[in-house]
C-alpha cells in the first residue's frame, strides 16, 4: 500500500500502472459506455456546471450544521483536499476520518460536525474537488473539442489525480459512492458526445462519423499522455495543458476529415 505522504509527489504515473495491471476503466473511456447512446438523447447538456480552476477545491455541502458558530470555507476546503489525498494514496481500504482529520489539520470532531459517514465525506470531496468533464459549447467543433481535450488533461494532470485514478477503480465497491460516480460518469459520456453530435449537426463532420472511435482517440490519447508524461515533466504538462489540447484536436481532425476532403 502507498504512503499517504506520497501525495502530489510525482507518483501518479506508477500509480497508473499499478491500477491498469487491476482493471482499472477511466472516467470517460470506458468503451461500453459510449455504445449506449440511445438510451440517452445526445445533446442534452452535462448538469456538471461550469469547471474549476486547476487544482483548486470548492465550498463543500455537508450535513447541515447545528445553530452557533459559522463553518469556516477554509476548514471545509482543507478538508476535502485531506481526503482526495488520502483517498488517492490509500484507496478506500485506507480511507479513515481520523486520517483525513490528521492530514487536513483539525479535530476529528470536526468532521463528524459536517459528515455523518466517511462515504458522505468522499462523495462530497469528489464532487467538489474533480475537475468537471462537461460540455461547453463555443461554437466550433475543433474549440470544443479543444476544451473537452483539455478538461481531461486538467483531470489526470491536477492536484487530485491520484483520486479520480482511484475512484475509476473503486467506486463500484464503495456503498453510497457507487450510485454518485455512476451518475457522474453518465453525465460526462453524454457531454463528450453531445460535442461530437453538434459538430455533425453543423457539417463540421460526416453524418457517418464514428462517435465513439472519435472519443475514444480523443479522450484516451489525452489520458494517456497525461499518465505517460514523466514525473519530472508533469509540472510543465499541467501549465499548458490547453497547449497541447489544441495539438491533439489538430491531430485528429485532420486524420478524421481528410477522407471527407477528398471525396467532395
Amino acid at each position: 500500500m502507498l504512503d499517504v505522504e506520497q501525495v502530489g509527489q510525482g507518483r501518479t504515473h506508477d500509480l497508473f500502472l499499478q491500477l491498469r495491471g487491476a482493471g482499472f476503466t477511466p472516467l470517460i473511456t470506458e468503451r461500453y459506455a459510449f455504445n449506449f447512446s440511445p438510451l440517452y438523447p445526445d445533446g442534452n447538456r452535462s448538469a456538471m456546471g461550469p469547471r474549476r480552476s486547476k487544482g483548486k477545491v470548492g465550498s463543500v455541502s455537508a450535513t447541515p450544521s447545528s445553530p452557533g458558530r459559522p463553518r469556516d470555507p477554509d476548514v471545509d476546503r482543507r478538508i476535502a483536499q485531506a481526503a482526495l489525498d488520502v483517498f488517492g494514496a490509500a484507496g478506500w481500504a485506507g480511507f479513515a476520518m481520523e486520517t483525513v482529520a490528521r492530514r487536513a489539520g483539525v479535530g476529528k470532531a470536526s468532521l463528524y460536525l459536517r459528515w455523518t459517514s466517511k462515504e458522505a465525506l468522499l462523495t462530497d470531496a469528489l464532487t467538489v474537488g474533480l475537475p468537471r468533464i462537461s460540455d461547453v459549447d463555443t461554437g466550433t467543433l475543433h474549440g470544443d473539442l479543444v476544451e473537452l481535450a483539455t478538461q481531461m488533461l486538467d483531470l489526470y494532470t491536477g492536484e487530485s489525480s491520484r483520486a479520480a485514478l482511484r475512484i475509476a477503480l473503486e467506486a463500484p465497491a464503495i456503498p453510497g459512492v457507487a450510485e454518485h460516480y455512476e451518475t457522474m460518469r453518465r453525465d460526462q459520456i453524454l457531454a463528450a458526445r453531445a460535442i461530437v453530435r453538434r459538430g455533425i449537426a453543423r457539417n463540421e463532420l460526416l453524418a457517418t462519423a464514428s462517435v465513439t472511435l472519435l472519443l475514444d482517440t480523443l479522450t484516451g490519447g489525452a489520458m494517456m499522455h497525461a499518465m505517460s508524461t514523466p514525473p519530472d515533466k508533469q509540472e510543465t504538462l499541467a501549465r499548458d495543458t490547453a497547449g497541447h489540447a489544441r495539438r491533439l484536436v489538430d491531430f485528429l481532425l485532420n486524420a478524421v476529415t481528410a477522407p471527407a476532403t477528398n471525396q467532395g
